[in-house]
């Protein structure tokens, strides 16, 4: 199974890379899938590449869903 993971961009590269973050854990990602990333914006990633820009309510929403699917994790269930 693969996740796509809601990240906050913290850094925009001209060579079409960037860096990701959510929680304080930082990735380097591949921007070149999107049309005028910015610093700031949420995307979706997967596998390295970001693949959608996200307003920052459905990034929460969705950061939201993947902790309780966590804590359900957690509890054993």
């Amino acid at each position: 199974m693969c996740l796509a993971i809601p990240m906050k961009l913290t850094e925009v590269r001209d060579d079409g890379t960037g860096i990701a973050d959510i929680d304080g854990a930082k990735s380097e990602v591949n921007l070149t899938l999107l049309d005028k990333p910015e610093k700031g914006n949420y995307v979706i990633i997967h596998a390295g590449f970001a693949i959608e820009i996200l307003d920052e309510k459905e990034a929460n929403e969705r950061i939201k869903l993947f902790e309780e699917l966590g804590q359900l994790n957690q509890a054993g269930h």
